[in-house]
């Protein structure tokens, strides 16, 4: 496969995940709502959706075709969220911060391949890694003040 083939196919993998992220925030924004945290949630969905763009940008620019959906990893998050709605604040944190965690392995992993197209690398290592890790952080203390109450 070509270099430019293996970089899109890695962008669109990244793609899918940023899409999983927006879908799961949006469903923990429903339960959240207005409650401590929710502004923070807005935010970093937010933050996922710019990625989703900025990643769907490097496709096309290197001449591939978008994902447009999650794949199987939106049907993971779905179920996750479900089943951590039903179990309050802290098991939606826990399935946020770790769908975080999940998301700094792609992109290290993505950094790892040697076919990837240094445009992509700067992206992930100056934009999109550093947004995610930073994530978790926020997850962390909304998690930790949400234990205090």
């Amino acid at each position: 496969m070509h270099a430019v083939e293996e970089s899109v196919q890695t962008l669109n993998r990244l793609l899918r995940g940023e899409r999983a992220a927006v879908e799961t925030y949006t469903q923990a924004l429903e339960k959240v709502g207005q409650e401590p945290g929710g502004a923070t949630l807005r935010d970093v969905c937010r933050e996922h959706q710019h990625a989703a763009e900025l990643l769907t940008e490097h496709v096309l620019r290197f001449g591939g075709e978008p994902e447009t959906s999650s794949g199987a990893w939106g049907a993971f998050a779905s179920a996750v969220m479900g089943t951590a709605k039903l179990f309050g604040n802290h098991a939606a944190w826990e399935a946020l911060r770790q769908g975080e965690e999940h998301g700094v392995g792609d992109y290290e992993s993505a950094l790892k391949d040697e076919h990837l197209a240094d445009e992509c690398r700067t992206l992930i290592t100056t934009k999109l890694l550093p947004t995610q890790r930073r994530h978790i952080d926020l997850l962390e203390s909304i998690e930790n003040a949400d234990t205090k109450r």
